[in-house]
């Protein structure tokens, strides 16, 4: 086992062991116990007890959390001419078609996420093997696939995200930066909470989720 840096064990020390944090308690620990010079990302894991190997268990959704994740998005957009400028105007970083779809043959991945049309989509089944594993493909539940280009690209840029449940029964997301206030990544959590467990068809009450 590898020695503890001597940040790691400052960290540690404050962290009580056995110790079930609210909330609260834990969006101001992790700026306490963040030693690192850039602007950490502030992740949570959901646990929701489903066995994801069963189809009526299987978890996935979207969500727009209130305060965005702090990350910049890059999104291409993969649309027809009529579409570009609206696509541009809500801050696609690439616009464009069939030079990005031959840009991605060739490897090109440079993005975090991709909108599409349904009319356009059968041009990207060929690209399933480079962008399925990068988590890159466009989904019509995941709102990336989709007529109002403009309006995805918009949401995508303000903070929305899709999460799936992992085969452990695990959903995962950044909600913010160790930058954000307390407030700010106590809003983003509860959201995400509320989407993953709601997709379920479970409801629970916000404020439970601070305790």
């Amino acid at each position: 086992m590898s020695k503890l840096t001597k940040k790691q064990r400052l960290a540690l020390e404050k962290i009580e062991a056995g110790k079930t944090y609210s909330l609260k308690e834990a969006a101001t620990l992790v700026k306490e116990i963040t030693n690192t010079k850039f602007d950490s990302s502030v992740d949570i894991d959901v646990r929701l007890g489903v066995d994801p190997r069963k189809a009526n268990q299987m978890v996935r959704g979207v969500v727009s959390l209130p305060n965005g994740t702090g990350k910049e998005v890059k999104v291409l957009a993969l649309c027809t001419p009529d579409q570009e400028a609206a696509a541009k105007e809500a801050g696609a970083d690439f616009v464009g078609l069939d030079e990005y779809i031959e840009k991605i043959k060739g490897g090109w991945t440079d993005v975090d996420v991709i909108i599409t049309m349904p009319a356009i989509m059968g041009k990207l089944g060929a690209l399933g093997r480079i962008l399925g594993p990068r988590g890159l493909m466009p989904n019509p539940k995941s709102g990336t696939v989709t007529n109002e280009v403009g309006k995805a690209v918009k949401e995508v840029k303000q903070g929305k995200i899709d999460f799936k449940v992992d085969k452990y029964g695990i959903v995962h997301t950044s909600v913010g930066k160790v930058s954000f206030t307390d407030e700010q990544l106590i809003e983003n959590t509860k959201e995400f909470v509320l989407s993953s467990t709601m997709s379920m068809g479970i409801k629970i009450e916000p404020k439970s989720i601070e305790e």
